[in-house]
């Protein structure tokens, strides 16, 4: 029987590339370390400060990305993933013959969850599908995701979050986890009120991402904003309260900041 394949958020290639870097750096900071007889004297000592300074850096990010790797692991002890993306799909709760939208969907993984919470109803995820990870996550992949875990009540397509190829309120619920803090170049908070044109009126939203002031500015003042819309039970979830993590580990992980930000239109 076939099983779901939703990838890891650190693909098992990036740490191996950062495994053979970090070897090449240490070969060559002791190939310019100890010998006199390949560069003249100066260049030598630049070329082994370089490296001296390159190597326990690349050991660093290795054994991090390692560490995030396993904790995100779908099949390992930990499943962080898969804890944030049935925590996040508690939170969608769509009508009979409804239907709801995923945003970023990546691997599939929060639409199908969402879809196998609401059978009644149909889910929506779209990507662009590209970038750094367009080998790991693709739209055949969701489909054979889908099929796995025998869902039919989903449907994938293209679609932007920066501009949604969907006519204003669409759908009864939108949702999204950890995308908007990756869309550089962008204000966080207009992906979010690109996000909410497409909801209905008395559609509910929940959308979790990195939502740090650096990132996204002062959040306490746009749901202020939705409110004064006419939006109602709006709340942000601090998810590292022990919701989906703790503060440390979610310092270690650099997942500081996560946030739910749910309520209605």
């Amino acid at each position: 029987m076939q099983k779901p394949d939703y990838k890891n958020w650190v693909p098992k290639s990036m740490v191996i590339g950062l495994g053979a870097a970090t070897a090449a750096s240490a070969s060559l900071f002791a190939l310019f370390g100890t010998s006199n007889r390949i560069l003249k004297d100066r260049p030598r000592q630049i070329a082994a400060a370089a490296f001296g300074i390159a190597t326990p850096v690349l050991l660093f990010y290795t054994a991090w990305m390692g560490a995030l790797h396993r904790t995100f692991d779908y099949n390992g002890k930990r499943k962080l993933a898969k804890t944030i993306i049935e925590g996040t799909a508690d939170f969608v709760t769509l009508p009979d013959g409804g239907t709801g939208l995923d945003v970023g969907c990546g691997s599939g993984a929060l639409t199908i969850a969402c879809a196998k919470r609401n059978p009644k109803a149909q889910m929506f995820g779209c990507d662009i599908w590209s970038g750094a990870y367009k080998a790991v996550f693709t739209k055949k992949r969701c489909e054979d995701n889908a099929k796995a875990e025998g869902v039919s009540n989903v449907r994938f397509t293209e679609g932007n979050a920066v501009q949604l190829p969907f006519p204003d309120e669409s759908f009864d619920a939108v949702t999204s986890n950890y995308v908007y803090h990756n869309i550089a170049g962008h204000n966080k908070q207009q992906l979010l009120l690109e996000t909410l044109r497409v909801l209905k009126k008395g559609g509910t939203f929940a959308i979790h991402d990195l939502m740090s002031r650096a990132r996204y500015g002062d959040m306490d003042a746009f749901v202020k904003k939705l409110k004064a819309e006419g939006y109602e039970d709006l709340r942000l979830i601090d998810t590292t309260d022990g919701r989906f993590m703790g503060r440390r580990e979610a310092m270690l992980l650099g997942l500081g900041g996560s946030t739910l930000l749910v309520g209605r239109k």
